[in-house]
């Protein structure tokens, strides 16, 4: 009995990572705008997956089931308040989603900002992300997919991370030889930080541009104010009554995004709070539908 219970327990584990790559470093050669890492300051992970204190970011990649995938690429970003990652339920059950429909997901555990091992922590993880985007792009044949259709999503501060990404990319905080562009083809916003003014998360704001930025830092990193008309189509999910991040984050960001002629679908859900992933307990209505209808509508589902 005791050796049947091991081997289901075995097979629940091959399946749970069937399809996922080994944890690939952003930077094997070494890690940009870094400091000597401070003995008492090593990652952590708890029962909740919750990561803190990354030094060291890598880029997983998930894998659709053989004969399934159709080119598309999708980084996430877990959220976290810039204070840790929330790396299950904002990260590898996204992951797993998109490879039911066929997209190629790559979760991104990204640096935190911090002083103690930045010499510039505001953009510490921007830098993660733009790397993020070169490695899958540049690697596209490896992974079969398209270089015309990566795309990015975020949850709360991972959807700030996403944001920046996707309108900062002209501003390559990276070293890029290659001129490897790190535009996004796309982004997804779930329940976002956006702006860094009135309405924004404090938290979040503090732990990336500290306490008393000047109103230029702000503004910056205010993501409302850096829409063009060269920011990629946009896809966005908040709940009105989410007490952590106000909704006025998504409505900003969507105002921003149609003025400039951008591409862009909004979604607001009357109640959900924040934070809930894939599944909202107060819904029976399922953003992840939307967000597929989106996508194929928009020719990145179809092979």
């Amino acid at each position: 009995m005791k050796s049947v219970k091991l081997i289901l327990l075995a097979m629940l584990f091959s399946s749970a990572v069937l399809g996922q790559e080994k944890a690939i470093p952003l930077y094997p050669n070494g890690v940009p705008n870094s400091k000597p890492t401070p003995a008492t300051y090593k990652e952590s992970i708890n029962e909740t997956s919750w990561i803190a204190k990354v030094s060291r970011p890598t880029l997983t990649a998930y894998i659709p089931a053989k004969g399934t995938a159709n080119g598309t690429a999708v980084i996430v970003f877990p959220g976290g308040g810039y204070a840790g990652l929330a790396s299950a339920h904002e990260g590898v059950a996204i992951a797993q989603e998109f490879n039911k429909i066929g997209v190629t997901a790559f979760v991104l555990k990204y640096r935190l900002p911090s002083d103690s091992i930045m010499k510039d922590k505001a953009i510490g993880p921007l830098q993660d992300a733009q790397r993020a985007i070169q490695m899958v792009r540049q690697d596209a044949a490896k992974w079969g997919v398209s270089t015309n259709r990566i795309g990015i999503i975020g949850f709360s501060a991972g959807g700030h991370l996403a944001s920046t990404a996707g309108t900062h990319f002209d501003k390559v905080v990276i070293d890029n030889k290659n001129n490897i562009s790190v535009r996004p083809d796309f982004m997804m916003l779930i329940y976002p930080v956006i702006t860094f003014g009135e309405k924004t998360h404090a938290g979040s704001k503090e732990n990336l541009i500290g306490k008393s930025p000047s109103q230029d830092m702000a503004d910056l990193y205010s993501n409302e104010k850096q829409v063009t008309s060269n920011t990629p189509p946009t896809f966005i999910v908040h709940a009105e009554d989410d007490d952590v991040v106000p909704v006025e984050n998504a409505l900003m960001m969507y105002e921003a995004l149609v003025k400039n002629k951008v591409k862009a679908e909004l979604h607001i859900v009357p109640s959900g709070g924040h934070g809930f992933g894939l599944k909202n307990p107060r819904s029976t209505t399922n953003w992840f539908d939307w967000a597929k209808i989106w996508m194929n509508d928009n020719g990145w589902l179809k092979p």
